[in-house]
């Protein structure tokens, strides 16, 4: 093989192991959020880097399976949680 062949195919495989490794990256933090939007109710829990960023997460993510369309949506993640609960790992 080549020397160019054999360079390319090192700088694939650091590249896959760079994704690969970046992938199990855990967050610092953990937090369940609760949300009670227009009669329904759901918990989610995320981990992110931040507190803030998994509070945000979560909220989000509960949103979504509460509010159907953009202007609910909005709504929802602006209504404050029914429970929240970070904590740092």
């Amino acid at each position: 093989m080549k020397k160019t062949t054999w360079i390319a195919a090192a700088a694939l495989i650091a590249l896959i192991a760079l994704v690969v490794y970046s992938s199990f990256q855990v967050g610092g933090y953990r937090c369940e959020v609760c949300m009670q939007f227009r009669g329904a109710y759901d918990c989610r829990t995320v981990d992110g880097a931040t507190e803030l960023e998994a509070l945000r997460a979560a909220i989000t993510n509960a949103c979504a399976l509460l509010a159907s369309g953009v202007t609910d949506s909005l709504a929802c993640e602006r209504t404050p949680p029914t429970t929240t609960h970070c904590t740092a790992f």
